[in-house]
């Protein structure tokens, strides 16, 4: 009787040897943006770049790679998918030429995107303010930034803890619409809400 036990024990042991410490599985972009991930240990790094790509890392450091789907996650860890966090929600409000203010149709939106704000769990707000290419790239660095600001003032006017929020300026440097130098674009005179 002792043998087999001795037996069972050791195979559990050498089987426990083998499991990863650690899994890392890559979960796809609920936009379906291209997104990756870096797993390192002592013993080298493995990059994941493909959704449901798996890296294993073994007691001794070393990383072997895997895929997984979607079901198969569904089935192996139904409680911690049910926990994910909502995805990031991104609104978007413009602004008159040249200055901070809201156009009429942003302003009539701004009370909607509140509220939508307020009702999701996380509450951290990035906001990050554009410009069209009229001006100088200084001066549309300084106006973008003034734009996310003041955004961020209503915000925190409006409730929200001004800790969670976060202004940057992005300038001309990322048109929603491309254009050329001097090109007045009112899509582009804008400041993007991101809500995680």
């Amino acid at each position: 009787m002792t043998r087999p036990l001795f037996t069972l024990l050791a195979l559990s042991a050498l089987l426990a040897a083998c499991a990863p410490t650690t899994r890392v599985t890559l979960l796809p972009q609920a936009d379906g943006s291209a997104s990756g991930v870096v797993v390192s240990t002592r013993e080298g790094q493995q990059l994941l770049t493909q959704p449901y790509q798996v890296a294993e890392v073994a007691r001794s450091g070393s990383i072997g790679t895997a895929t997984t789907s979607a079901d198969q996650l569904r089935q192996s860890y139904p409680q911690l998918l049910s926990q994910r966090p909502p995805s990031p929600e991104k609104f978007v409000l413009e602004f008159e030429p040249g200055s901070s203010q809201l156009t009429a149709d942003s302003q009539a939106r701004l009370a909607d995107i509140v509220a939508r704000a307020q009702a999701r769990a996380g509450g951290e707000i990035v906001v990050t303010g554009h410009t069209d290419r009229q001006g100088s790239l200084e001066a549309n660095d300084k106006l973008s930034l003034e734009r996310a600001q003041s955004i961020r003032a209503l915000l925190i006017e409006r409730g929200f803890k001004a800790a969670l929020i976060d202004a940057v300026g992005r300038g001309e440097r990322e048109p929603a619409v491309p254009t050329d130098d001097e090109v007045a674009e009112p899509r582009n005179r804008r400041a993007e809400l991101l809500v995680r």
